[in-house]
């Protein structure tokens, strides 16, 4: 009986000083120098050497369902498609579980009983489990898209959660902004104007981290969120948003700190790329100093939406402050503006 084929593997050749592949193919040793004697190395050159001829040996064309790897199809979306999209580390952090879930499955192993399994394997948060086969369900599409599969299984989403309508009073929002002031050194020069920021704009955690001095015109008093040359996605950006005056304030002495050209919020000229939403956090530990254990940078956008809607701002000028659609705004703040239904209810009453 013959011997099974092990397949590619690491051979050291001491007169060489070197490690080698070595396979065997049609009956036959074969060898390639991986040019290095470092162990970990050539390790990484074995690795990527058994994909390439993975890849060699895959048939042409789009495959079914049932021969088609998952973790080929992650592999395919977080290599060709991630590094372009405005935020690779989601998919790379949504990819892990995934991963390690389905292991060496097919894609035709996706039903809707399995992915129901999957989120009871995951134990999180159904909105943590729905964003990650949301992705699972994205590297499906795409390969379908690219003429790698035939066909794209439904993959069953839990329901969407419905959102926590919670935002800051104004005494809250003082505490934080007084508990951020009192923070590490460091800190303080950051912290309390990403919160005016948070607040006054209403723009997300990722634009505000991302924001720099030229999108910011102190002449003008207006802020361009979506800077040139930046990839759009369907997170809208407000372009030319006017500044209210205290945060021109803020804004003002904050820029004879900073560089020109440098980012808004930073540490030490550094881009702050972590705001520390975690317990522990910058803005973790600003929020535990407060009293407020129920608190996101979200929730800082949240607010602003909410205090101009008891304001009386119109839900259309609210929705082009925050860069909502009509419908969005509605949704989340109608029922705190003091005409909801107003006109409705005088409807009803000539009737």
């Amino acid at each position: 009986m013959p011997r099974p084929n092990r397949g590619a593997y690491l051979r050291f050749i001491r007169e060489r000083g070197l490690y080698y592949v070595q396979w065997s193919e049609a009956g036959t040793i074969r060898k390639r120098s991986t040019g290095s004697a470092d162990s970990r190395e050539a390790e990484a050159f074995l690795a990527r050497f058994i994909v390439e001829r993975q890849r060699a040996e895959r048939p042409a064309g789009p495959r079914d369902p049932g021969s088609f790897p998952i973790a080929e199809v992650l592999d395919f979306y977080g290599t060709e498609h991630a590094p372009i999209t405005a935020a690779p580390e989601r998919i790379a952090y949504a990819m892990i579980p995934l991963l390690e879930y389905w292991n060496d499955s097919m894609v035709g192993d996706i039903v809707p009983e399995t992915c129901r399994a999957y989120g009871r394997w995951r134990e999180r948060a159904p909105a943590t489990i729905r964003r990650e086969l949301s992705t699972l369900r994205s590297a499906l599409n795409f390969a379908v898209v690219n003429g790698r599969l035939t066909r794209a299984p439904h993959v069953e989403l839990p329901e969407k959660p419905e959102g926590k309508d919670r935002w800051l009073t104004k005494s809250e929002a003082a505490r934080l902004l007084n508990a951020a002031r009192t923070g590490r050194a460091d800190v303080r020069l950051y912290l309390p104007l990403f919160i005016m920021l948070a607040l006054y704009t209403g723009q997300r955690k990722g634009a505000l981290l991302a924001l720099r001095w030229p999108q910011v015109n102190l002449e003008t008093r207006r802020i361009d969120f979506n800077p040139p040359g930046a990839r759009r996605t369907s997170k809208r950006k407000v372009k030319g948003q006017p500044i209210p005056d205290r945060l021109f304030t803020a804004l003002r002495l904050a820029k004879q700190r900073g560089s020109d050209l440098g980012y808004v919020i930073h540490d030490k000229g550094k881009q702050v790329k972590d705001i520390g939403d975690s317990k522990g956090g910058s803005f973790g530990s600003a929020c535990a100093r407060a009293g407020l254990d129920d608190v996101s940078p979200h929730v800082l956008r949240h607010t602003c939406g909410t205090w101009m809607a008891q304001r009386g701002v119109s839900l259309h000028e609210i929705g082009g402050w925050l860069g909502h659609s009509d419908t969005r705004t509605t949704e989340l703040y109608a029922h705190h503006h003091p005409d909801f239904m107003e006109t409705a209810r005088r409807a009803a009453d000539r009737r």
